[in-house]
């Protein structure tokens, strides 16, 4: 990493971007001086707003940690009592979401999503994406491509994949969440002080920008997923930078549409303030089950046996906070004109496999028949041969209806104390903790390497599901929790199973086990909890300094 030193912190000057990271092929086509300037710009007018937010959340958990529970917000009851408003709802291409595909964006997934016969795509730099250097620009590649018709493929076999479907599905684009950087962009600020440039604004930016104008030809429009968002002046924040990105490509006030993921604690607290501020851009409320219990387990993870969840094989959609938390989605989203989506079962078939395949199928069509039933107008799958199961269950419900959004559930009264009813009386057993080092390990050493979605298992995984594996781990040592079998879970027996781990993955040439364990060392077995385990494996793996 070259080193940049700009004016003292006395001066003024323009604000700018710097291009760190290594020029590859067509890269120039993506970081464009029009596009970087367009990215100064959302950095100079909304990059002080981003680091405001993500200090509420430091402040956030740091109350819930010391025994304030999270609670409906007095000062917001107005907006929550106030029948009328309602949001802009589906954009063209959003009236029916019933199957969402989700992934990567590499080349061939991106062709694979778009031939996969789902009604949409998240196309995902998110959790799914390890955010190397080349993965976010050659990802943004691909979706322009892909949005002009020109995206193929040929795999280094010889294997030539193309688009082929006649309907394809709406790109919905989820960006990186607030706490990502964005090292191999630099930005200096009018004073002259130079930071790494905000991975959410990068992957926004960068997608609206080129490709915002092509899909309102292609009868689509820019949309967006926004992730990890823990309040509504997170979601206020978000509205403000459409608002200003219609204003300054020229289009109507309104054709941005997102769909926030409900995948933190706090922010179940405040779903109509979420809808409200971004009452003009918001097509609907997603139910991020993995990460929603990732937050759970990061903001109780020092309350005491109470807040011990099991293992996570036992912490399904159907126990008490889950079960809660799903329905105020449903009900919330439905009463503000606001689609519901349901979450993504990790099952995944295995074509070499049948008996793997028909679980998998069974699992889904299980956890979508419930989802179908409960409201939800859609739901993610992560495989395509899934797509017809899941369909299958959601065609049952909404018959030829594009969604159900006119179904009001005003049978659901949801309190606080629901949302945190996390008891489920199941213990933790050796080898739901075996499974948990296990899985982190694997999946962080796939992330090294590049790879965000990775089916271990026969089960996908991806950042979130990670979280939850070595938060858990951190929360059961600190809780002096014992297995099942009568083992304490301390810091030795982790080692212990690191080593096992170690043992029995398949080793080769240039993997990175030994960084993959070094990392889960840090966010699973230290003294103190970072807030996410990509922070520290980025900064120390992920940022190019040739």
């Amino acid at each position: 990493m070259q080193t940049r030193t700009g004016p003292t912190p006395t001066q003024t000057s323009a604000p700018s971007i710097e291009v760190i990271g290594r020029m590859g092929p067509r890269y120039n086509e993506i970081l464009t001086p029009e596009a970087v300037t367009f990215l100064t710009e959302l950095h100079q007018r909304f990059g002080a707003r981003r680091y405001d937010r993500l200090a509420d959340r430091m402040r956030r958990r740091f109350e819930i940690g010391n025994g304030h529970d999270p609670r409906f917000r007095d000062d917001t009851a107005h907006i929550r009592e106030d029948a009328e408003w309602r949001v802009a709802g589906a954009g063209p291409g959003l009236e029916d979401r019933r199957v969402e595909i989700t992934g990567p964006t590499d080349p061939k997934m991106t062709i694979n999503a778009l031939n996969s016969g789902a009604r949409v795509w998240l196309a995902d730099q998110e959790d799914a994406t390890s955010p190397t250097w080349k993965n976010v620009i050659e990802g943004q590649l691909s979706l322009r491509d892909a949005i002009r018709g020109q995206l193929s493929f040929t795999s280094p076999d010889g294997k030539t994949y193309e688009v082929t479907a006649e309907r394809t599905p709406t790109i919905v684009m989820r960006p990186r969440g607030w706490h990502l950087g964005e090292a191999h962009l630099q930005f200096t600020d009018r004073a002259g002080r130079t930071m790494a440039a905000s991975g959410s604004l990068v992957d926004y930016g960068l997608y609206f920008f080129h490709n915002a104008a092509q899909l309102i030809a292609n009868g689509r429009g820019p949309y967006f997923y926004i992730a990890k968002l823990e309040s509504s002046e997170e979601a206020k924040l978000w509205d403000d930078i459409f608002t200003f990105s219609e204003r300054y490509i020229g289009i109507p006030h309104g054709t941005i549409r997102a769909t926030v993921l409900i995948e933190t604690l706090p922010a179940a607290f405040e779903m109509e303030e979420i809808l409200f501020e971004l009452r003009d851009h918001i097509a609907g409320l997603n139910a991020g089950r993995w990460d929603y219990i990732f937050s759970i387990i990061k903001n109780y993870r020092g309350r005491g046996a109470r807040f011990v969840l099991p293992d996570r094989s036992e912490v399904t959609m159907t126990v008490p906070f889950m079960r809660a938390y799903t329905e105020l989605l449903v009900k919330t989203c439905h009463k503000r004109g606001a689609f519901a989506i349901g979450g993504m079962s990790a099952f995944i078939p295995n074509r070499r496999d049948p008996e793997v395949t028909q679980r998998a199928f069974e699992k889904v069509a299980a956890d979508k028949k419930r989802e179908a039933g409960d409201g939800f107008d859609g739901t993610w799958v992560a495989h395509p041969d899934l797509i017809p199961t899941a369909r299958a269950e959601f065609d049952a419900v909404l018959g030829d209806r594009p969604n159900q959004v006119d179904r009001q559930r005003d049978d659901v009264e949801v309190k606080a104390s629901d949302l945190l009813d996390v008891h489920i009386g199941r213990p933790v057993t050796a080898d739901g903790v075996h499974a948990n080092v296990s899985v982190a390990i694997r999946y962080i050493e796939a992330w090294l390497r590049g790879l965000g979605a990775v089916a271990i298992d026969n089960l996908m995984e991806d950042a979130a599901t990670a979280e939850i594996s070595r938060s858990q781990v951190w929360q059961w040592i600190h809780q002096d929790r014992s297995t099942a079998e009568g083992d304490p879970i301390t810091r030795e027996y982790i080692e212990g199973l690191i080593a096992e781990v170690l043992g029995e993955v398949d080793r080769r040439d240039g993997d990175r086990y030994e960084d993959a364990a070094e990392i889960f060392r840090e966010v699973a077995l230290g003294q103190e909890f970072p807030a996410f385990l990509t922070l520290p494996a980025y900064a120390k793996f992920l940022i190019e300094t040739d």
